[in-house]
């Protein structure tokens, strides 16, 4: 079996007495795309600033392509979209990704013509003789994404990389990981919306408050956690669908969306029990559906809302 590309082997990060990462460990093979996930403050961007050697642990150790520390020689096989946008708002686009891939090793003429494809790519090809300041943020964000990608990496970090981009930039962008992950390298991103990781993840681990709570392939980890849930859709009723999903009998844990709902039902209770109670109710019903548990749902679950709250210092 191959070697992992990343492993991170108990690592620890303190900060002024809070602990923002503890004693976590992690190993991310080759050719997926991993999410790390985890409520704002759990600890993804310290870890992520470790792996990259921006940061250093105070216990443990990060290995990369079967190396210890990210010196310079790894710079060119690694592309990093950090959360907070580092462009130089003067400078011309075109002029930025270029500049960008030369300080990883690409030649003048070819990290033009490097950039100019990938501003094209993004659907910025106009944009490429005007300041990077003209730009929208999340135009902005698609500048940077290309900066990261545009020397063809073998291992690409994204920190939260869908933040703040509506939902046609979102699908372009993430066209764009998924067509890096199938020509084989690797890519880890970060984020807290669990609709994105559920779509676009091979594997994933959930972090709160710097400690991991769930590691492993998706359809493992929703496989572990359980085949009791149900997908509720109501057409009427939904007062009374409301107070029956609150029946602990019945129901476990409720996801109530209000026209719309995912149950975990209630251990030795059975999804005709709740079919007949919300019929019974008078519940009029357009979905009732046996269902794998949702990364939102195992997300819930297993974070909670003790660990959802930031803790003192905030550290995504």
């Amino acid at each position: 079996m191959a070697s992992p590309v990343i492993t991170v082997d108990r690592v620890t990060k303190r900060y002024a007495g809070h602990t923002a990462v503890r004693s976590l460990s992690l190993e991310v093979p080759g050719g997926v795309i991993f999410g790390l996930l985890g409520p704002n403050g759990a600890g993804k961007t310290t870890t992520i600033r470790m792996l990259l050697n921006i940061i250093t642990p105070d216990e443990g150790r990060v290995v990369l392509f079967g190396q210890e520390g990210t010196g310079r020689e790894l710079s060119s096989r690694i592309g990093y979209l950090p959360e907070e946008r580092g462009l130089y708002p003067k400078m011309k686009v075109l002029d930025q990704l270029a500049f960008l891939a030369e300080a990883k090793g690409i030649s003048r003429w070819d990290a033009r013509k490097r950039a100019k494809a990938w501003l094209e790519r993004l659907g910025l090809g106009d944009w490429g003789e005007r300041k990077v300041s003209d730009l929208s943020k999340g135009m902005q964000q698609k500048v940077q994404f290309a900066g990261a990608l545009q020397h063809d990496p073998e291992l690409v970090i994204l920190d939260e990389p869908f933040s703040g981009l509506d939902p046609v930039n979102s699908q372009v962008m993430r066209d764009v990981v998924v067509e890096v992950a199938r020509s084989g390298r690797t890519v880890l991103f970060s984020t807290h919306i669990m609709e994105q990781a559920e779509k676009m993840c091979d594997r994933i681990a959930i972090i709160a408050r710097g400690e991991k709570v769930v590691d492993g392939p998706l359809s493992q980890v929703k496989r572990e956690f359980g085949q009791s849930h149900v997908a509720l859709a109501f057409s009427s009723g939904a007062q009374a669908a409301h107070a029956i999903l609150g029946d602990r009998t019945l129901v476990a844990h409720a996801d109530d969306y209000g026209a719309s709902a995912e149950i975990q039902l209630a251990d030795g209770a059975g999804p005709d029990q709740l079919l007949r109670a919300l019929v019974g109710a008078g519940v009029g019903l357009t979905r009732f559906e046996v269902v794998e548990p949702s990364l939102q749902s195992i997300f819930i679950a297993k974070v909670g809302a003790e660990a959802a709250r930031p803790a003192a210092r905030q550290e995504a």
